[in-house]
């Protein structure tokens, strides 16, 4: 009479693969937030970028608006970050834009806040609620 030998995890190795998973998943999932939140903003300053050439370009015909494209972040698809012609004043050059996260944008409670780029070349960030504001060269990565 012969015998079937099955073969099969054991608890041992099911228990210590789990452990792996849940090791590597701390470390992962926090990063790849990171990242997309880096990403999100690097799309808002490159929105804002974009439409500071075209305010620059339109600038004879008096344009107080973005055209549609060009005043959401990113350029197509859902926006994250919703973009306005601010009016001149004695600061700004002539004009100044922002980027402003979406109330139901995942970037809403992001510590840089609001992206402002103004005729001058001068970039910053404003942010609605208390809170320690981090380097403006973490928000827009220039480092």
């Amino acid at each position: 009479m012969t015998r079937l030998h099955t073969s099969a995890f054991t608890l041992l190795e099911l228990m210590i693969t789990l452990a792996i998973a849940a090791t590597l998943a701390v470390f992962a999932v926090p990063a790849y937030r990171s990242h997309v939140a880096r990403t999100h903003r690097i799309d808002a300053a490159s929105a804002l970028y974009r439409a500071a050439q075209f305010v620059e370009g339109a600038a004879s015909d008096g344009v107080s608006a973005l055209p549609p494209g060009l005043d959401q972040a990113p350029q197509f698809g859902t926006p994250i970050y919703r973009l306005h012609v601010l009016p001149a004043d004695d600061a700004n050059g002539g004009y100044s834009i922002e980027a402003a996260p979406g109330e139901s944008s995942p970037m809403r409670d992001d510590p840089c806040g609001t992206f402002t780029l103004d005729a001058t070349g001068q970039r910053g960030n404003r942010r609605e609620a208390a809170g320690s504001m981090p380097a403006s060269s973490e928000c827009w990565n220039t480092t």
